[in-house]
């Protein structure tokens, strides 16, 4: 039986679309619905591309049961990714997927992490702190910021006249080259893989 993916997007779901694209034909995971935040998310749009799903929901349709239930009795989600979700994650919701919520930061945890550090603020802040790598991160959710298990980074080197932009860019190639991929080998139950490149 295949396993069934939901995807949560904020924005406007470049990683949502990849791992939407990875999945369109995989015998064994489909991604079954897209919920987001957001009623002006560009992500719905990639959804309906696809032909996937997509679900708007209120703060307290997601702090109560109703997000929950939603996937658990109507969609038979196995599976959550994060692909741009600024919300902390409930605890009802993790417990309802115990080890089944994966997210990805766009730098190298456990540095540039936590409440507020999404999108170009990580970017940003790696370019102020004079790093030479950046990277992403792919890791399990739990009840805090960015401090789930991790399951891969991989990393790209910053030069001295990068810039936020720049770094940003860098990193985003990243994430469309390995999210979807390890989403797999997580799904399946594959060793994690903390290589960095």
């Amino acid at each position: 039986m295949k396993k069934k993916l939901a995807i949560f997007a904020s924005g406007s779901g470049s990683n949502a679309e990849e791992i939407m694209k990875y999945f369109s034909d995989h015998p064994d995971v489909e991604v079954k619905v897209l919920l987001t935040n957001n009623p002006k998310a560009y992500a719905i749009e990639r959804a309906k591309k696809f032909n996937v799903l997509h679900k708007v929901f209120t703060k307290q349709d997601f702090e109560t049961e109703n997000v929950v239930e939603w996937l658990r009795d109507n969609r038979g989600i196995t599976h959550i990714a994060l692909a741009g979700f600024l919300w902390l994650i409930p605890e009802n919701l993790i417990k309802a997927f115990p080890n089944r919520i994966v997210n990805i930061h766009p730098a190298l945890l456990p540095k540039y992490g936590g409440k507020g550090m999404y999108g170009n603020k990580v970017h940003e802040a790696v370019k102020s702190g004079g790093d030479i790598q950046s990277g992403i991160t792919i890791h399990v959710v739990n009840t805090r910021y960015d401090e789930g298990e991790v399951l891969a980074q991989k990393t790209i080197d910053i030069t001295p006249t990068d810039t936020a932009e720049d770094i940003a860019n860098k990193v985003r190639e990243l994430e469309h080259k390995y999210y979807p991929a390890v989403i797999e080998s997580w799904i399946k139950g594959v060793a994690k893989d903390t290589q960095r490149e």
